[in-house]
């Protein structure tokens, strides 16, 4: 009998040491989060400072008050990514900022030539409207719809306030008076070489439809400083096809040993002055027209940067 209740009783403890395993490295788990995120609020007070915190509340209220996000966008969430990623802002790309008071507050299309061969220029700019603008922005971005495609990547940009580049999404987003930003250029823009820096490629004219459609204004903005990050000479064309990629640059840099990382360029930002279009998004002249003048707006932001450079990385 009291073997049998022995065995009945180590039966039972293993049963229950069994059930508790996972939830002792779940608690683990935890803690360690927990423990992480102390550390990173602590580094980010020490050295992102007051101003970081007031911002990234700022942004907090802001959503507390619009409601749940359609796209899922988790307001804490993009503060830890302004907090992880203020460094390449601030210090490794020492982004210069002008005209940042173009932005008008409520709906807006930031309308930007695109390059670097991976989109830093986008992230740079979703730190320029946070940490730079007043009062802070979260900037929305569209992303090309094969980027869903990529493993954990589609629950992580949704988080963060980015959503595919379809008009629906746009244009809910437009109503909800959030300001968006669109490449017009896409992929062609992203991947040309080094001999065609800052020369724009051929614009798309969904974001001007758009524009009509909810009559958000327009906000030409140049970037200085991406097309040098990666210096692309050419493009493996057969093998983008072959890995389902849009494009597969050929940049040398990359097999030396540090290549992975973009060469420490320094950008420099360019809002223009909001434009604002009337008119049909149905009528194809009107909308070619227009968007001829967003480019040109682009290019003479551009050519008025390029001449005030003294350096690539100074």
């Amino acid at each position: 009998m009291t073997l049998s209740t022995s065995t009945a009783v180590v039966k039972v403890g293993t049963q229950e040491r069994g059930r508790s395993g996972p939830r002792r490295l779940l608690g683990h788990v935890q803690n360690l989060a927990a423990g992480a995120r102390r550390v990173a609020d602590e580094l980010a007070a020490h050295t992102l400072g007051r101003d970081f915190e007031q911002r990234a509340q700022y942004i907090r209220d802001h959503y507390s008050r619009m409601g749940d996000d359609p796209f899922g966008l988790d307001p804490e969430f993009t503060r830890y990514g302004a907090m992880f990623t203020a460094f390449m802002h601030r210090r490794y790309f020492r982004t210069e900022v002008h005209g940042i008071e173009n932005v008008p507050p409520g709906r807006a299309l930031l309308i930007a030539n695109h390059s670097g061969q991976i989109p830093i220029d986008g992230l740079i700019l979703a730190l320029t409207l946070f940490f730079d603008a007043n009062p802070p922005r979260l900037m929305r971005a569209m992303v090309e719809k094969w980027m869903q495609t990529l493993p954990f990547v589609a629950p992580l940009i949704a988080r963060l306030g980015q959503v595919v580049g379809v008009p629906d999404n746009c244009h809910r987003l437009l109503e909800r008076d959030e300001v968006i930003l669109a490449f017009p250029e896409g992929v062609r823009g992203i991947v040309k070489p080094y001999t065609r820096r800052y020369q724009l490629e051929e614009f798309g004219q969904g974001f001007m439809r758009l524009a009509l459609a909810t009559r958000s204004p327009v906000v030409p903005v140049a970037v200085i400083g991406a097309e040098e990050q990666y210096i692309s000479v050419g493009n493996f064309e057969w093998a983008a096809r072959a890995f389902g990629l849009p494009a597969l640059p050929v940049v040398p840099q990359l097999i030396v040993p540090g290549g992975l990382f973009p060469l420490p360029t320094k950008y420099r930002i360019y809002f223009g002055e909001p434009l604002e279009f009337e008119g049909d998004p149905a009528d194809e002249r009107l909308v070619t027209e227009q968007v001829w003048l967003v480019r040109q707006a682009i290019q003479r932001l551009l050519v008025h940067g390029l001449e005030k450079r003294r350096s690539v990385f100074f």
